[in-house]
């Protein structure tokens, strides 16, 4: 009656297994690290990196506990805070040497000290909020009227193509601010060009004043459209620091909307707030410029003569200086997507860029009107542009798809399409508030919420212990189970672990205790009815389940609307008490009953369970203490 076959056991071990196996990564805590990565896309950080790190490490007297390099970054453990310190000024001072023009960004990090043959199986530690781990908390302010002053020359370059294409004339194109001004001396060319605007171009409203012997079209931005172009610039900043954040590595940003253009971004565990800065500002923007061709360009290029006038010099990959014209032919606004790969015919490293439809247009009409003219591609980061490439056009391109290569390795192709993918912000953005949590105080709030864990767990299993014996026993085992079940689902998960997740921890606790509590009190009252032993455990188990079910259903059902409806901490809160419901099921029926039956199953001739005192009703009408 009261038996689980094998395979239920095996179930049980495998579960205990499991849990055991990806909960230990959350005790072997983390190493304070000096991680050194490229500021600049060009910069490469290999081997000669790492003999450079090593040498000034010596030389300081620092002895690492570990050096790790990855395509990206180097990374040195080291044994202490204090130690760590020392070797990032050590470090800086011998890769940084002027701040304003950093080939590499020096940062401080906290490394797991799981071992390798743990995270190769993927058992790692769960991620901890800012509130426990510490780390840094920005707000940013979105400068709005600089989106709309962007919109505004995007409309600006837009109809003087579209004046063009239609072959209206007209006597100058200029932008005032958010306003675009048009003029016209031919009343035809304003009435068609009235057309072509109000056709085309609907989120403009125009006035017209007379000026002289024409007349002047003013365009400005309607305010319903200029309120899109606010809430797209604010979702597209926020998009863009998501993916930048999450491509470098960062685990778990928090990235929130506050207000109608307020942006706040929290990472945990990046310890210093200059290299939370650069994360938050390093984009890449890509442009596209015609070379000058002209005798004064390729005079500039050599050196040999002054940079002409509405040109501008920058360097290749090479360091070689390639003259471009100041006009932009396209920009990264117009790339939908930018991946790696290799060239076709060279299989040199080589990035895919993909246009949008406006984009494409563009790129085919100036491909087809500048055949056997150089076309630079430049990358713009961190306010220093850079000539990636200087093509010779040999033909017209369309379909959308254009690839940059020449001179760059896979990393190099890697890093310029991340940076692309990355995109860039949509308006620029300062910081208001800036906020820096120590590791010393999220341990702290860590230790807190241990205790009360810890102490609310030992407080429920004495309480069942002495109240239900050995019953009280194996629900706490249960209780037990539950707790690392629960953290091992969170470890795999790789959740992020807050202060009020662990409230939701301990308040899991008291509700899973609470399915054994239905169980015990119903063996109990089959037991005072007259059941046998056997057959009391047997129909408290049975008649426990649809009461237990109920209970959790309506209760996940809350979980569920908290994670769905909730944002930040709330959801938190909710992801812990969903989980923990769920593993309270198993731990409480699947398991207490495992235990259950293998210390009671097998005894045929069972008399007394030990489950406290059991009141029965005597046959006088007396009451009678029995086992």
């Amino acid at each position: 009656m009261n038996r689980y076959p094998i395979w239920k056991y095996v179930v049980i071990g495998i579960a205990l297994l499991i849990g055991v196996l990806y909960t230990l990564p959350n005790f072997f805590g983390e190493d304070p690290a000096v991680q050194v990565s490229a500021a600049r896309s060009t910069v490469k950080v290999d081997a000669s990196t790492r003999s450079r790190i090593e040498q000034v490490l010596a030389q300081a007297g620092i002895k690492p506990l570990a050096i790790e390099q990855d395509p990206n970054s180097i990374k040195v453990r080291l044994d202490n805070t204090d130690t760590q310190l020392k070797a990032k000024e050590a470090i800086q001072k011998a890769l940084v040497p002027d701040p304003n023009d950093a080939s590499y960004v020096v940062a401080l990090n906290l490394l797991s000290k799981t071992p390798a043959w743990m995270a190769a199986i993927n058992a790692r530690p769960m991620y901890l909020g800012l509130d426990l781990r510490g780390g840094v908390h920005f707000m940013l302010q979105v400068d709005m009227q600089a989106a709309l002053t962007k919109k505004a020359e995007a409309y600006s370059g837009d109809l003087r193509s579209v004046l063009r294409e239609k072959n209206i004339r007209h006597a100058g194109i200029s932008r005032n601010g958010q306003a675009i001004e048009i003029r016209f001396r031919e009343p035809a060319a304003l009435q068609a060009a009235r057309a072509v605007i109000a056709d085309q171009f609907p989120d403009l409203q125009l006035a017209e004043t007379p000026e002289g012997d024409a007349t002047k079209v003013t365009a400005t931005i309607k305010p319903e459209a200029a309120r899109r172009v606010q809430d797209q610039a604010l979702k597209q900043n926020m998009v863009t620091l998501h993916n930048r954040i999450n491509e470098l590595g960062v685990a778990e940003p928090v990235i929130q909307q506050q207000g109608v253009d307020r942006i706040v971004v929290q990472l945990p565990g990046v310890q210093d707030t200059s290299r939370a800065k650069d994360i938050l500002g390093r984009t890449a923007t890509l442009e596209v410029r015609m070379v000058d061709e002209s005798t004064e360009g390729r005079a500039a290029e050599a050196g040999s003569g002054p940079v002409p006038f509405g040109d501008e010099r920058y360097l290749d990959r090479q360091g070689r200086p390639v003259v471009v014209k100041k006009q932009v032919v396209l920009t990264g606004e117009n790339l939908t997507d930018a991946q790696a790969g290799f060239d076709s015919q060279t299989q040199e490293a080589a990035v895919h860029l993909t246009l949008d439809a406006k984009g494409s247009r563009i790129f085919r009409d100036v491909t087809r009107e500048n055949v056997g003219k150089r076309m630079a591609i430049l990358l713009f980061e961190k306010g220093k542009g850079e000539v990636v490439t200087a093509p010779v056009i040999r033909s017209e391109i369309g379909g959308g798809r254009v690839q940059i290569s020449g001179s760059m390795n896979t990393v190099e192709a890697n890093d310029t399409a991340l940076l692309l993918r990355a995109g860039s912000l949509a308006a620029p953005m300062e910081i208001i508030e800036e906020m820096t949590i120590g590791p010393s105080l999220g341990a702290e709030n860590i230790a807190k919420g241990f205790h009360s864990v810890a102490w609310g767990f030992a407080a429920i299993v004495v309480f069942m212990g002495l109240y239900y014996m050995l019953f009280g026993m194996f629900s706490g085992l249960a209780l037990a189970v539950n707790l690392l079940l629960l953290v091992a689902i969170l470890s795999m998960l790789q959740a992020t672990l807050t202060l009020p997740g662990m409230a939701a921890m301990a308040l899991a606790l008291g509700m899973a205790i609470d399915s054994n509590v239905l169980i015990n009190e119903r063996v109990r009252e089959e037991l005072r009815g007259g059941a046998s032993p056997q057959a009391a455990i047997h129909s408290g188990y049975e008649r426990a389940w649809a009461t237990i079910l109920d209970s959790n259903v309506t209760t996940l059902i809350a979980g569920v609307a908290l994670l769905a409806f909730g944002s930040g901490p709330v959801r938190g809160f909710a992801v812990v008490h969903c989980i923990g419901i769920l593993t309270s099921m198993f731990s409480a029926v699947f398991f207490s009953r495992g235990l259950v039956n293998l210390w009671y199953g097998r005894q045929k001739k069972l008399k007394t369970v030990s489950i406290g005192t059991v009141w029965r009703p005597g046959a006088d009408g007396a009451i009678t203490k029995a086992e």
